[in-house]
């Protein structure tokens, strides 16, 4: 039995690297990532703790209650989610997010999932970057299969 196999990574997924806590207050439900610059790209992203770690945001409560009991990993893919929107609030109107900074892009998140056993990973960047095939292959063992019996 032969499977329709998935497009070029390049093609349709990213990767996109986000500091800690950031990355694991989006697993836990951030709806939106702050960004100085827009991003042109929809689709799937693979979500990449990098190795940088900010302390100052833990003391904040919106922070520090989303990421109680939760693993910070670092350098490691811990999950997957579509981006779905990259736009900045007009001045003078309420936030999109209880998330979002003023005077950045948010690029909105959608079906975020998080996965079981973290993927060692020391690359990444702060714009979107094509992941390699072996890494996306590591990533997709770990989600629910999409359709069809095993």
């Amino acid at each position: 039995m032969s499977a329709t196999p998935l497009p070029a990574p390049g093609t349709w997924i990213r990767g996109i690297t986000i500091r800690q806590p950031w990355a694991a207050c989006i697993l836990a439900g951030k709806d939106v990532e702050n960004r100085p610059a827009p991003w042109s790209w929809r689709g799937w992203l693979l979500l990449h703790a990098g190795q940088a770690t900010e302390r100052a945001p833990m003391r904040d409560p919106l922070v520090a209650t989303a990421i109680r009991g939760r693993a910070r990993h670092t350098r490691a893919v811990i999950g997957v989610a579509r981006l779905t929107d990259c736009h900045q609030d007009a001045a003078g109107t309420a936030p999109c997010s209880r998330w979002a900074q003023p005077g950045v892009h948010h690029l909105v998140l959608a079906d975020v999932q998080e996965l079981a056993l973290p993927i060692p990973w020391l690359h990444g960047q702060l714009g979107p970057w094509r992941p390699p095939q072996e890494l996306v292959d590591q990533v997709l063992l770990q989600l629910p299969h999409q359709g069809g019996t095993s």
